[in-house]
């Protein structure tokens, strides 16, 4: 897969994480979010599992135990950022919790080179600031004053940071993204329903009423997003695949305007255009600032 198709992976990941958001917010009239994780994330591991096992019978290596255990903790991360974005939810706004998770654009390439030294083209870092002024116009150019919600929501982005760079280093590795996805699935929706059992109420009733939205989240915005991204990060760096997601900001306003009749903002309208810009400049610049280096 060329690094082209890679980033349009990614931009198809990011559809379907905007299409997702409504989902996320409405269950939770009727479950709580550990519930509704756990729940999610069984239902992604289900649909999804049928493909990882054919990836394991085409696969000419086996997957050693290192492997594994990246895979565990990547399936930790992604159970720390949608939980803590899912509880976030409940005391903040969805304009506050759509920019505070996008900080994730910009926490990547730093965290990169915190943990890795591996630092990106240089053009990713005014792209990573471009985009996150874009989401920050796109979700109102304000937040209110920060509550408990918000600094979930900013706990969250540093998870998903986490998660972006240690899939960007083991999807390639190991070679197996798929099956890096399924067990990442497995992980967050055992603790998430473990967490539940815990600390939530369980009602049937509540599991039905929210049914709709579980099975979308897990199959959709959960399974095959999750693992277009898993795929796609295998043949771009974490940096690029971070501004590439945040068009997830982009689509959630596209599909609000397309189904529920949301109208953007002179600001919003250009907080898409700063966002399209970014994710412009990544994909263009790299391969032609490589050219102009080449043999004259």
């Amino acid at each position: 897969m060329s690094r082209s198709v890679a980033n349009l992976v990614l931009l198809l990941a990011g559809a379907l994480w905007g299409m997702g958001f409504v989902a996320q917010s409405t269950a939770m009239d009727a479950l709580g979010p550990f519930l509704f994780v756990g729940l999610r994330f069984l239902v992604a591991t289900l649909a999804m599992l049928p493909f990882a096992l054919r990836e394991s019978a085409g696969s000419k290596t086996l997957l050693s135990r290192s492997d594994w255990r990246a895979f565990g903790l990547i399936g930790i991360l992604l159970f720390g950022g949608m939980a803590s974005q899912q509880a976030g939810l409940l005391t903040t706004t969805v304009t506050n919790s759509g920019f505070l998770t996008g900080l994730y654009v910009v926490m990547v390439p730093f965290l990169a080179v915190i943990i890795y030294r591996q630092w990106p083209h240089p053009v990713v870092w005014p792209a990573a600031f471009v985009a996150l002024a874009g989401i920050w116009l796109l979700s109102g150019g304000a937040l209110a004053g920060l509550t408990v919600g918000d600094w979930l929501t900013i706990l969250c982005a540093l998870f998903w940071a986490l998660q972006m760079i240690f899939i960007a280093r083991h999807a390639a590795g190991s070679g197996r993204p798929i099956t890096l996805a399924v067990t990442q699935f497995a992980v967050c929706a055992g603790l998430g329903l473990a967490t539940a059992l815990a600390l939530e109420p369980i009602r049937l009733a509540g599991i039905i009423a929210a049914a709709p939205e579980i099975l979308y989240a897990g199959v959709f915005s959960g399974g095959i997003a999750f693992t277009l991204q898993a795929v796609g990060q295998r043949y771009t760096t974490a940096s690029q695949a971070a501004i590439f997601l945040s068009s997830e900001s982009v689509f959630a306003a596209l599909f609000g305007a397309m189904f529920l009749g949301e109208r953007l903002p002179a600001a919003g309208l250009v907080g898409c255009a700063l966002i399209l810009f970014a994710i412009l400049a990544v994909e263009i610049l790299p391969p032609l600032f490589l050219r102009r280096r080449g043999p004259a």
